[in-house]
Order: structure tokens, then C-alpha cells, then sequence
């Protein structure tokens, strides 16, 4: 089989980090394949914002963990040392797919690097906060942004098997 098609069928969702920094080099790598994701028309409605410094990481997993109603002391970036924030304009129709796609790049892209990544929800709702807005402001990030979602980053402390596919998960119409 090909290489990406190995690395398709290989890739996880991680839920378990190591501690250990993920070196700029290799998130910018993850990056630039973020920036090559298909897009509507060609538009690049998307954005990417880069966390890797801890007092942001966290506050942004305290403001998922809030949205979220886990206790305190839960980290829904389970450990993971950077954040990768995937958000696309939010006046743009196709901002979900387009970034969808941004995050199955990320993914991918961290897997074929030696990394872990998981992708977690509640970004919509960080970013229509207005500690959300308030936080892309402080960034310099300006314009109206919808969160599609965070790719956590980090070196893997598990090895998940994958589930077996279900029956019936293709149909071919010949």
C-alpha cells in the first residue's frame, strides 16, 4: 500500500500525552498541511491559531472544560501540550467543511510525524463567548471567526487499536 494510505488507515484519536514539548519545527510542518486543505472556491476562509504557550493551552481547556461541565481539575485536551484552533470566517457558507478539512490535514499530517493528535469540539462556542472574542482581540486576530475545532498535539503515552469498520459501511450503486 501507499504511504498515505497507510498512514490513513494507522492514525488514531489520542486521549493520553506525554508531557514533552512538540518542537516548533514539526508544528509548523502540521501547519503548513492545515494551510493546504481543500477549500470551497479556493477562498481559505480558515485561520490556525497556534497554542504551544501553557498559560493559553490552559486557559482554553478551562473555558472547553466549562462549555463542556466536566468538574474542575478535568483537562479535555488530555494533556496535550499544543493546541492547534482551526476557525474559518463566519459569514463564509462552507466555513465548517472547509475547516473540517483544515482538521483532517492537521491530523494526518501530525500522524505521518510521529505525533498524536485528537480533534475536540466545543471551539463554536469558546469563540462566540465573549471571553472568546475577547481572546482573538488580545491575539490580534480581528474579524468575525467561527471555532471548527482544536487539533490537540503531542507525543503519544497510548496506542489505540482501531475499532473493527462496521458491516454495511459502504454501498456501491454500479
Amino acid at each position: 500500500m501507499n504511504p498515505v494510505m497507510d498512514a490513513m488507515l494507522a492514525r488514531r484519536s489520542i486521549r493520553k500525552y506525554k508531557a514533552d514539548a512538540v518542537p516548533k519545527e514539526l508544528i509548523d510542518q502540521i501547519v503548513t498541511a492545515g494551510t493546504y486543505a481543500a477549500s470551497a472556491r479556493g477562498h481559505q476562509s480558515t485561520i490556525i491559531l497556534a497554542v504551544t504557550n501553557r498559560a493559553l493551552r490552559d486557559r482554553l481547556s478551562e473555558m472547553n472544560r466549562k462549555i463542556g461541565g466536566w468538574e474542575d481539575g478535568f483537562d479535555p485536551f488530555y494533556g496535550a501540550p499544543a493546541v492547534l484552533v482551526v476557525l474559518a470566517e463566519k459569514d463564509w457558507a462552507n466555513r465548517v467543511y472547509d475547516g473540517s478539512l483544515v482538521m483532517g490535514n492537521l491530523m494526518l499530517a501530525a500522524h505521518t510525524l510521529g505525533l498524536g493528535s485528537c480533534w475536540i469540539h466545543r471551539a463554536k462556542e469558546e469563540f462566540e463567548s465573549e471571553e472568546g472574542k475577547a481572546l482573538l482581540a488580545e491575539l490580534g486576530i480581528t474579524g468575525e471567526y467561527e471555532g471548527i475545532g482544536h487539533c490537540v498535539l503531542g507525543y503519544p503515552d497510548e496506542q489505540p487499536t482501531p475499532a473493527p469498520r462496521k458491516e454495511n459501511f459502504v454501498f456501491y450503486a454500479d
